[in-house]
């Protein structure tokens, strides 16, 4: 299992297509984490200051239509496929916006 943090708007904008987001055409691939706690600091970095809900994808590395490299963390060299996610995890925050923890999403 792989993680991708994402604002929920931003995974929720094509629901019927692949999961393609600006990241994947700027750098041409998408920064993933191999733990948790990883993808917890990427919130905190990266989404402090993102309105609504902030998620964590759960990627089924095997499920993946795009290739997948590790230089050293994981890479997606494409869109993901909607079926490839696993599940979903839900950055808690504190109200400055902080990630404190991760929760599952129903």
């Amino acid at each position: 299992m792989i993680f991708h943090v994402v604002p929920l708007d931003d995974w929720l904008l094509a629901p019927d297509r692949p999961y393609a987001p600006r990241v994947l055409a700027e750098g041409g691939f998408i920064p993933c984490t191999a733990e948790e706690s990883q993808a917890l600091a990427v919130a905190d970095t990266r989404f402090r200051e993102t309105v609504g809900p902030v998620m964590t994808l759960m990627i089924d590395e095997h499920r993946l239509d795009a290739r997948l490299r590790w230089e050293p963390t994981p890479q997606i060299y494409g869109r993901i496929n909607r079926s490839a996610v696993a599940g979903m995890l839900e950055v808690e925050r504190d109200h400055e916006g902080r990630a404190l923890a991760l929760a599952v999403w129903s």
